[in-house]
């Protein structure tokens, strides 16, 4: 069994800054990729944000230039750090994450998501 857990989402007014946090556990062999997602009522869920195990990232061209992935392999930790939060970044954000577990049988599992709101 794995378990992805997101934290660090929240209020923030425009032109602010957070930094959201997702952490695997459990049964990990490898992490594959690890990835950022968010969803609005009533839309689908997009990509924010992805890094994959050689460290390539890819990012939403809503979000170039001012937000950032970075992975703690040792720690099997996430981050997305977020600057310059528009209104339009308010969504539940959501973190994805796959690899092999310790029997080598693939896992994919999503975190609870966390709401970010941006708001003055």
């Amino acid at each position: 069994q794995v378990q992805v857990v997101e934290s660090g989402g929240g209020l923030v007014q425009p032109g602010g800054s957070l930094r959201l946090s997702c952490a695997a556990s459990g049964s990990i062999f490898s992490i594959n990729a690890m990835g950022w997602y968010r969803q609005v009522p009533g839309k689908q869920r997009e990509l924010v944000a992805a890094i994959i195990s050689g460290g390539r990232t890819n990012y939403a061209d809503s979000v170039k230039g001012r937000f950032a992935i970075s992975r703690d392999n040792a720690k099997n930790t996430v981050y997305l750090q977020m600057n310059s939060l528009k209104p339009e970044d308010t969504a539940v954000y959501y973190c994805n994450a796959g690899g092999l577990t310790q029997t080598r049988t693939l896992w994919s599992n999503w975190g609870q998501g966390t709401q970010v709101t941006v708001s003055s």
